[in-house]
């Protein structure tokens, strides 16, 4: 079976590319196995452009795997590379900062071992295709693991800045951006609809619509998420005070919040299998996959079963 290892060099913020390769062409000497190809990627959008390139050109009955090394916002590129192509099974190599998507999968031998990677197997996972106006173009996309609107989607962007100063890096800059974010307390203002229900008309502090369960490092925002029951997992986070969301974040952090008497009224919990989502002033700023864009008006759909990822052996 053809493979294709594809590395994002700026992922993460150590360059871990040069001990995957060498480990990938370990595995190529020690197995006799000329049918794997390595690049790697030197632009955003190249993962997903080069993907969809060498599926085409090498698609074939016995199937097709590509493995994206790098962070989660590789992983969203090269899933929407590989999408449309039957008989293609997606593998994650995780040396990014986040690495989230991948912490929802269970039983997994260590997606770092590259001959663990290659003797995995495929699982059925859902995805999210999302369309709308996305940074003024109308698009239809997909994303592996979560959408974050308002207070956590202000915290990657606040993340990201502070760590190109390259004084704090990991998960000390979120915790950092959580504390600016928070003293600026600025969240959004939205209509969510849920299979057309309105559960929201006003501001909020934030909403996650989510497939799996981590986002921002390893906060288990949305601990009932699976990904593979054919629902979204969607939380509407109410707009309320520092104090309260100070006593929350811990066991938010962790995923015990949803065992708090009374949380619904803080931390709103639903699934889903459709969401409309309308910014009330303007745009709104999108995180997807860790990554973002300005938006408009964005109608998020779950896929049930849409890619197989593959499961490192144990």
């Amino acid at each position: 079976m053809k493979t294709l290892f594809i590395l994002n060099s700026h992922a993460g913020s150590v360059d871990r590319t040069s001990s995957v390769i060498e480990a990938i062409k370990e595995y190529i000497s020690s197995h006799n196995n000329e049918t794997i190809e390595i690049h790697e990627t030197i632009s955003v959008g190249e993962a997903e452009t080069y993907a969809s390139k060498w599926c085409r050109e090498n698609i074939s009955e016995n199937g097709l795997k590509v493995f994206a090394c790098g962070g989660d916002g590789t992983v969203n590129e090269v899933l929407n590379g590989v999408i449309s192509y039957d008989n293609v099974s997606l593998g994650i190599v995780p040396i990014g900062t986040g690495n989230d998507f991948c912490r929802s999968i269970p039983e997994a031998g260590d997606f770092l071992d590259i001959n663990a990677q290659m003797e995995g197997s495929a699982v059925r996972c859902d995805v999210i295709r999302y369309s709308g106006d996305i940074d003024g173009k109308q698009s239809v996309r997909y994303c592996a693991n979560m959408f974050n609107i308002g207070f956590d989607c202000n915290v990657v962007d606040m993340t990201a800045k502070i760590k190109r100063s390259r004084f704090i890096s990991g998960s000390l800059a979120y915790l950092v951006s959580v504390l600016i974010i928070l003293i600026k307390k600025k969240g959004a203002n939205l209509k969510i609809e849920l299979d057309g229900k309105v559960f929201q008309d006003g501001r909020l502090l934030l909403t996650s619509i989510a497939n799996g369960r981590f986002c921002g490092g390893g906060v288990m925002s949305n601990p009932l998420a699976s990904l593979c029951d054919g629902y979204m997992d969607v939380n509407i986070v109410h707009n309320v005070s520092r104090l309260r969301f100070l006593k929350l974040f811990p066991s938010y952090q962790k995923g015990t919040h949803i065992d708090i008497e009374g949380i619904e009224k803080t931390v709103e919990p639903h699934k889903c299998r459709k969401a409309v989502v309308t910014p009330l002033d303007g745009n709104m700023r999108l995180c997807t996959d860790g990554e973002i864009t300005d938006a408009g008006i964005i109608t998020f759909e779950i896929v049930p079963s849409a890619v197989n990822v593959i499961v490192p052996k144990k």
